[in-house]
């Protein structure tokens, strides 16, 4: 079941409010000795996190269906980045990484015990079960907070930010359990930065005719340009556009371009074309992640939800140009920073 965004949260007493996580949403599935862990593109996950099963072997019921998220929890706060490195090919380094930055499981709805199908029963009532069966979970296994009460929720919104979390959710106490649904409702962070715009990637059915994403940069203490993320979402009309109004800062771009070195390293190493700088997500393995530079004196205003680290988590949203502003104004300095949350508060046992 999935969840449409909205801007606020709403009021009223038909609501259940839990904290959003951020990490892999995944289906877990007990019979018997069994336990399968389903991603949201229905794989297995059971071989990323070997440290998960028998917990879930011994604290879940003989037969049942949960869902829930999979988080890592490093340093008083979640760490999505953490996160993506247990998805690896190799089995000895998915057991180290298991050992190293081992997983945890948040659950938030129940959808089978025993032989009863609870799809169609009202969440509520899901949610109390729930309760039943984790009442006293032990980590790495969680019940998800959970509350009625708007004051509650709005206090995690503000609060629980820090410790990593996207913001707070809203589900309808009386609707069944609806797959590929957008029944239940998020509230998630979002703010302004002003990015330096230093290179574009081509849209995947235009490369030459129409912009996919922009590369965004923003100047460190000692004055380097960092790749912070793209910015994408554009309709076809304004990726036609892009295509027109980027093309005066291409020549020469790569001349003096802050990532100069970073691009003739690949070039050196025989890879076809131009690398965005910095790691690369196993996610986007089979991706064209080739890049044209721009010179960088651009400066666009996105929209972000947090930073991850030194980068946005997600994909930023494009605002406004801003053709007021220089590209060196364009520092981390703009950024907001939220004061941690020790995660303990979230994660305390069996909560």
């Amino acid at each position: 079941m999935l969840a449409k965004r909205i801007s606020e949260l709403p009021a009223g007493s038909k609501w259940i409010f839990e904290p959003k996580w951020d990490g892999f949403r995944a289906l877990v599935f007990r019979d018997g000795n069994e336990i399968f862990i389903q991603s949201r593109d229905e794989k297995s996950l059971n071989r990323y996190f070997p440290e998960l099963l028998e917990p879930l072997r011994t604290q879940l019921s003989e037969r049942c269906v949960l869902d829930g998220e999979i988080v890592v929890a490093r340093g008083g706060s979640l760490d999505f980045e953490a996160l993506q490195l247990r998805i690896h090919p190799a089995a000895s380094r998915v057991r180290l990484l298991s050992q190293q930055i081992p997983a945890s499981v948040v659950f938030f709805d129940l959808l089978c015990h025993g032989d009863r199908d609870l799809r169609n029963e009202p969440f509520q009532l899901r949610r109390k079960e729930l309760e039943s069966l984790l009442g006293s979970a032990t980590p790495p296994i969680h019940l998800t907070p959970a509350t009625s009460e708007l004051e509650i929720a709005s206090d995690w919104f503000r609060r629980f930010e820090g410790a990593g979390l996207d913001g707070v959710m809203a589900k309808p106490v009386s609707d069944s359990y609806q797959p590929d649904k957008r029944v239940m409702f998020k509230v998630k962070h979002e703010r302004d930065c002003d990015c330096v715009v230093a290179g574009f990637r081509w849209h995947k059915r235009g490369t030459g005719t129409a912009v996919g994403s922009l590369l965004l940069g923003l100047y460190d203490g000692e004055e380097a340009l960092q790749h912070v993320g793209v910015c994408a979402s554009f309709t076809e009309e304004k990726r036609r556009q892009l295509v027109e109004y980027l093309a005066p800062y291409r020549p020469g771009a790569l001349t003096h371009h802050p990532w100069k070195r970073w691009a003739e390293q690949e070039e050196t190493s025989g890879e076809a074309g131009r690398r965005m700088p910095g790691v690369q997500s196993r996610w986007s393995q089979g991706k064209d992640l080739s890049w044209e530079p721009l010179r960088p004196e651009l400066v666009v205003q996105v929209a972000y939800e947090h930073m991850q680290g030194t980068r946005f988590r997600h994909m930023a949203q494009f605002r406004r140009w801003r053709t007021d502003k220089q590209p060196r104004d364009c520092t981390y300095a703009q950024l907001e920073v939220v004061p941690p949350l020790e995660l303990m508060t979230i994660f305390s046992t069996g909560r």
